[in-house]
């Protein structure tokens, strides 16, 4: 069975008839399928633990953002019988572009109705959050509370927050830990990844891939005001490597560690007070489908 979740909230006139379509599709591929709509916070996790509790095999259909994807994979309860697919419908989309899952919501259907689902890797916290997308602390969190407060909708909202956040964020005391060493850092962001970009479109892990078995670290020490801008530049080309200050490297764990007393971090978007990230990466155990290559 095909499990589709979405949000009602979602499902205005135009929200409807995509829905319509992606029905139509699973329809003519002879696709057994069951709608489930969802109305607040945690509803998706929760219908995620109820459908990966059953027996048989069943896919889980996601028609949202990021955010969705993160309260889904974090209510897996067995990952041995149950598969997961994307229709895009959120704003920012990041993961469907690492994916490479088309925005046109009737491809994106297409790649689940007649396409087979490979293993990927996802994040794992030892407080048992999960990350499918991207997991931070620092300048990233400021990003978001900044989103999150002025209540705006599109795309557009994140590079907004995104401009005031490098005029007014300062840099932070953290400590990572990986690959056998200790580092001290003063800097802006301390964030991993399993897919290539954050927050609408910056690129923060380029190279990274969904079935590696690498976390992508990626650290920022401090930068003047003044030379903001034109980092700022390089990071949405993609070219991270072109940063002063910069440190990326693939890991198959990290750990940062905040010295402030209270502290945010992210993952795919959502907050999460005073969780530490002592993170590793979870190898080909999340099947999911993608477009063949």
């Amino acid at each position: 069975m095909h499990y589709i979740i979405v949000s009602e909230a979602r499902l205005t006139r135009k929200g409807s008839k995509k829905l319509k379509d992606v029905e139509n599709v699973f329809k003519k591929a002879g696709i057994q399928y069951e709608i489930v709509k969802t109305l607040d916070k945690g509803d998706a996790k929760a219908a995620t633990e109820r459908i990966t509790l059953q027996s048989g095999e069943n896919a889980i259909i996601t028609m949202g953002g990021d955010g969705t994807l993160h309260d889904i994979i974090n209510g897996f309860k067995s990952f041995e019988n149950c598969s997961l697919g994307l229709i895009p419908f959120g704003t920012g989309n990041d993961f469907a572009a690492t994916a490479g899952i088309p925005k046109n919501h009737k491809k994106a259907a297409e790649i689940i109705a007649y396409g087979k689902p490979r293993n990927i890797d996802f994040i794992e916290l030892a407080s048992g959050l999960r990350s499918i997308n991207s997991v931070g602390m620092g300048i990233d969190v400021d990003v978001l509370q900044r989103t999150y407060a002025a209540n705006k909708r599109g795309k557009g909202k994140y590079l907004r927050s995104l401009i005031s956040s490098l005029i007014h964020f300062k840099s932070c005391n953290f400590t990572v830990e990986y690959g056998g060493k200790e580092e001290k850092h003063f800097g802006l962001i301390a964030a991993l990844g399993n897919g290539k970009q954050f927050g609408g479109g910056i690129k923060l892990f380029p190279d990274a891939k969904l079935d590696d078995g690498y976390l992508d670290l990626f650290m920022v020490d401090y930068i003047s005001k003044p030379k903001m801008i034109g980092a700022f530049l390089k990071l949405m080309r993609g070219k991270v490597n072109k940063i002063k200050n910069v440190t990326i490297v693939k890991t198959k764990a990290a750990k940062f560690y905040n010295e402030s007393e209270n502290y945010y971090i992210q993952a795919e978007g959502e907050l999460y007070k005073n969780v530490p990230i002592d993170a590793h990466i979870v190898e080909g155990k999340l099947r999911f489908y993608l477009p063949t290559d």
